[in-house]
Order: C-alpha cells, then structure tokens, then sequence
C-alpha cells in the first residue's frame, strides 16, 4: 500500500506521549473553511489551539501534523459510550473541505483513495475496531456536522473503514416518515446507546434540543438522504441494524 505522506508539524499537543495502546479510535473532520491555506495556517498557528494528525489536500496529498503518539486538538468536548475526551483516545484525520457554511461539497476521489490508504495502515498498526471509526459529529453533535451527510462512510465501510449497516434502500424508503409511538422512541434510543451515542433522559426542552442534534448525527452518518432531525420508522429499523453490529 503506497501512501506519501508530508510533513507539516503543528505546535498545538500534549507535550506527554501515550502508549500506542491507548490509541482506540479513528476521528474524521472536515476543515470547513473557505480556503485550503487558511485552514493549514489555523491548524499549524500555536494561538488557535486546535491541529490534527493529518491533513488530507484536496488533491488528495496527506500531510503529518502531530504524531501519532502525541494527543492532538481535534475533537474538543467530545463523549461516545464510556469515553470522554475523545483526543486522548484517538487519530484526528482533517480532509479540506469548505463544509456546511461555505458550499459544502463532495470529497474528491483522490481524497477518498489517500484516506483509505492511510486508514488502513493506522487500523492495522494500532488495531483498530470498525465500530471506533467515527465522525466528529458522532462525538460532539451539537457542536459539529463534519464530516457531514456527503461523506461516503458505506464505501468505506466495504474496505473495512467503519461500519454501515446491511438493509437495502428500496425497502428502507417505505418506511421513511412513518411516525413512531412512545414505546418505538425509547427503542430508537436504546439502540442509540447500544451503538455509542450519548442521549439525555429528561424531557425537558434542553435535553430534547440536545436529543435532536444527535439524531441529526445520526442521521447524517446513516441515512444521508434525509437530516431533518425527526425520528421515523426507517431510522428505528436502520437502529435496529446497527445496534446489533456495535453491541
């Protein structure tokens, strides 16, 4: 497998290294800014506290930034299952991408081919489960949208980059926007946390406000077609699907 990668070292760590063991989980981003060099200026500047492990152009060249053993800034308040503080634990990988406030687009092929490349080799150097391959909005979702619904996580997921789940479209579609009732909600969001996500309990309307970004997340990892926020019956049956890979 034939990776390049570049060097262009951001000062924004952890001065102290972590075990290789304590690497568990894959982050994707996108830069959402404008333009490229902005984004590589921010992420290598010491006063903006963020940076990433790599940096994926959109020509598809890799860039490190800090090193594998090294904690990077890219996850922030961040949570999935028993984790919180997902930068201690994880690889941020950033590929340009101007994002939902600037012309969101599509990841370019060659982006896509240097991500798998270098996935591959990172899952195997540090074992990495599918189901702790993620996106920043799986971790923060009512901060972020990245990688966002235009991200191809099924394609990837068939080179063994995360998981998707195995129901066909044809027969999901009949159940989109099919209300559900109280007892099929409360299904959703056991199998919700049975895949990682964190969702609040009350019902006041902070907590519905919360709930409702990480059905968004959801939703933009796994029914891409459709971010609306509202819970169906074909986002319960895609839950259904995947609780049983991530439990």
């Amino acid at each position: 497998m034939r990776l390049k990668i570049f060097s262009n070292y951001s000062p924004n760590f952890d001065p102290i290294k972590r075990h290789k063991t304590q690497i568990k989980f894959l982050i994707f981003h996108y830069t959402g800014m404008k333009r490229e060099l902005d984004a590589i200026k921010k992420l290598t500047n010491f006063k903006s506290d963020v940076s990433c492990h790599y940096f994926i152009k959109k020509n598809g060249k890799t860039s490190v930034m800090v090193p594998d053993l090294y904690v990077a800034w890219h996850a922030g308040k961040s949570r999935w299952k028993y984790y919180k503080s997902l930068n201690r634990y994880s690889i941020g990988i950033e590929i340009s991408n101007p994002g939902h406030n600037y012309n969101y687009k599509k990841f370019s092929k060659k982006q896509i081919q240097s991500l798998v490349n270098l996935s591959k080799i990172l899952i195997k150097k540090y074992k990495i489960n599918s189901k702790n391959i993620l996106g920043h909005s799986d971790v923060a979702p009512e901060r972020k949208k990245d990688p966002g619904e235009k991200f191809p996580w099924k394609e990837l997921s068939k080179q063994g980059i995360g998981l998707w789940h195995s129901l066909s479209i044809q027969s999901l579609k009949k159940n989109r926007k099919i209300e559900l009732d109280k007892v099929s909600k409360k299904i959703f969001c056991n199998n919700l946390s049975k895949i990682g996500y964190i969702m609040k309990k009350s019902e006041n309307s902070k907590n519905r406000k919360f709930n409702n970004y990480i059905v968004k997340a959801f939703q933009r990892r796994f029914r891409q077609e459709l971010v609306n926020g509202k819970l169906d019956k074909e986002c319960l049956i895609i839950s259904d699907n995947l609780a049983k890979k991530f439990s």
